[in-house]
């Protein structure tokens, strides 16, 4: 059976407090267009707009992290919006691997297939939790391939998540050799490339994260980049963690920006 574009995605385990005013997502659509894909050895999946442009390149949003459970359901609202304005989806699983090197090949072979299937070389980046690592670590040795990044509470600094223990080993490094080794990896520590290209940055983060906390991950991300010439907003949102709260997947300001930066990026020079 093919597998669904955006999956159901169970709420278990999560606290009373950080899913206060939430509901459960509607059980995800069965998308018309999906395709499972095949980026090398990773499994990927493309949801194409059912009325793309005229003209020029496809536009499409690039989701991570693509994982058995991710997207979920709690996509469906952007995820609707966006294909109906038509902008395609995509994704690719290259596991947990935190934006290591093998991770970011893994997304270059994506974003070679799709671009040789006449989609735009500059997608927009839409990364959740942990795919800000994986999004921000390849868009920072790509600028020139990225119109813009869009995060939901995203994972932007090795240290603070998952900590340098545990991403050591996807990097195949002792936590000394990963905190030496940290400005070629750790995203809030590569933002030069990106804001000399002046790619956008947005991020919406609970001031209440405990698991991936604001100050050490899209604060952080926006001061550094500031200071750097980028630019960046941050929205803040006051009383929620690291939660399934709906206002996370249903902000206009993040489906405006995504179909901004989308539908307008322009063909990088070659």
């Amino acid at each position: 059976m093919p597998r669904p574009a955006v999956r159901f995605l169970l709420a278990l385990a999560v606290s009373a407090a950080g899913l206060r005013g939430a509901a459960p997502p509607p059980p995800a659509p069965a998308w018309t267009g999906e395709e499972r894909l095949a980026a090398g050895e990773h499994r990927a999946f493309l949801i194409a707009a059912p009325r793309p442009p005229d003209r020029g390149p496809r536009p499409w949003v690039w989701y991570a992290p693509t994982l058995p459970n991710l997207p979920g359901g709690h996509e469906n609202w952007l995820f609707t919006r966006l294909l109906a304005a038509g902008v395609s989806l995509a994704g690719v699983d290259v596991g947990e691997s935190y934006g290591n090197t093998a991770g970011r090949a893994g997304f270059d072979r994506l974003h070679a297939l799709l671009t040789a299937r006449g989609y735009s070389p500059r997608p927009a980046l839409l990364g959740r939790s942990r795919g800000g690592l994986m999004l921000l670590s390849w868009a920072a040795e790509n600028p020139a391939r990225a119109a813009a990044f869009a995060g939901i509470y995203p994972v932007t600094n090795l240290a603070s998540y998952p900590g340098l223990e545990r991403a050591a080993q996807a990097f195949g490094l002792t936590p000394a050799g990963l905190a030496a080794e940290l400005p070629r990896h750790n995203p809030v520590d590569r933002l030069a490339a990106l804001a000399t290209a002046r790619v956008p940055l947005l991020a919406l983060h609970g001031d209440q994260d405990r698991l991936v906390p604001l100050a050490d991950n899209s604060a952080l991300l926006h001061a550094r980049y500031a200071a750097l010439g980028g630019p960046m907003e941050l929205l803040v949102v006051p009383g929620q963690g690291h939660s399934l709260w709906p206002g996370f997947f249903e902000d206009p300001r993040v489906l405006d920006f995504l179909l901004r930066h989308a539908l307008h990026a322009p063909t990088p020079v070659r």
